[in-house]
């Protein structure tokens, strides 16, 4: 669907200042999850984006998109705070937030909604995994094939994890070998290949847990 011809000119503008901002402090993937905000933006009827400063759209979708992937954490190699956002973009820290909670409000932006996750972090999310079996909420992960399977196609989880280690295995082995295999770091895929699993892409939300 193409952005409409009254607001290109202002997509245009605020994708240029996202591009140049994620290029220079972040990386592809935010810059991907930021222009496909700009665009979801772009499409409502009647659009956000008609009204206010490029900046001030750009500094509430950084925001709305770091804050969901941790960028406020230190820990986290890419990192920042919201004044840096802000000042980046012209804005005040308050505009940059109150604006991107703004955004995160009208698409449902959430730990919840692994569509506005990095891979890194979809991957590892307790959230988006756990989810109710025969009336016991557990770790989809760990599950058999056929169970993840047919969560997928329920679209209760975002794409079929691969795992070698069912609930079965795991609960044979001795206390420190399942704290091993529970916690132990899964590995990360693309985005592209997650797309790729997705057929539909990231246009489906996850069904309420």
């Amino acid at each position: 669907m193409p952005i409409p011809a009254n607001i290109k000119e202002k997509y245009d503008e605020i994708a240029a200042l996202l591009t140049v901002f994620c290029d220079e402090k972040l990386n592809d993937e935010y810059k991907e999850l930021c222009l496909l905000l700009l665009k979801k933006l772009s499409r409502k009827r009647p659009s956000p984006i008609s009204g206010g400063r490029p900046g001030t759209w750009a500094a509430g979708i950084v925001y709305a998109i770091g804050s969901n992937n941790f960028i406020f954490d230190k820990s986290q190699k890419l990192h920042m705070t919201s004044v840096e956002i802000a000042s980046a973009f012209g804005v005040s820290s308050g505009t940059a937030s109150g604006k991107g909670n703004e955004i995160k409000k009208m698409f449902d932006i959430s730990y919840f909604n692994p569509e506005w996750q990095l891979v890194e972090f979809l991957e590892n999310n307790p959230v988006i995994w756990m989810v109710m079996v025969n009336g016991i909420v557990v770790d989809i992960r760990k599950m058999p094939m056929e169970v993840k399977e047919q969560a997928f196609e329920m679209g209760i989880i975002p794409y079929i994890p691969e795992s070698e280690d069912t609930y079965e295995n795991i609960f044979k082995k001795n206390d420190d070998e399942k704290s091993a295999i529970i916690n132990q770091p899964k590995p990360v895929k693309k985005r592209e290949e997650i797309k790729e699993q997705l057929n539909f892409g990231f246009d489906s939300q996850t069904t309420s847990r």
